[in-house]
């Protein structure tokens, strides 16, 4: 009856503990644009969205970049191991032949994996 005691408090903690330990996916991000910008064939004005991708076959991934939890760009890219993890989210892009840009590669906050946009 002893370990009864001691097992129902540890029980109790594994099982308040498990939502903060899955909340947050490994498999997104940020996105935070200051200016009009290409993901893929889809223009996304400035402003913060949400980036998730799903693992392809090896580095491959599919990206999906959500605004208030709606998809708005779909675009296939791939993962990028970094030396060491970012200092804080970033973005490159490249300018485009139409006086656009494109968004080329999104890192992440404390992260060693960047994603490459088409990649």
């Amino acid at each position: 009856m002893k370990s009864a005691k001691y097992i129902a408090p540890f029980a109790f903690a594994v099982l308040a503990l498990s939502p903060a330990a899955f909340a947050r996916s490994r498999n997104e991000g940020n996105l935070s644009l200051n200016e009009t910008a290409r993901v893929g064939s889809t223009k996304l004005q400035p402003g913060n969205y949400k980036v998730e991708w799903k693992q392809g076959a090896g580095d491959a991934v599919k990206i999906d970049v959500l605004k208030h939890g709606k998809p708005v760009a779909t675009v296939d890219g791939k993962l990028k191991e970094m030396a060491r993890p970012s200092a804080y989210d970033s973005v490159t892009t490249k300018p485009l032949s139409d006086n656009t840009k494109a968004v080329e590669e999104i890192e992440f906050d404390n992260r060693k994996e960047a994603l490459v946009i088409g990649g």
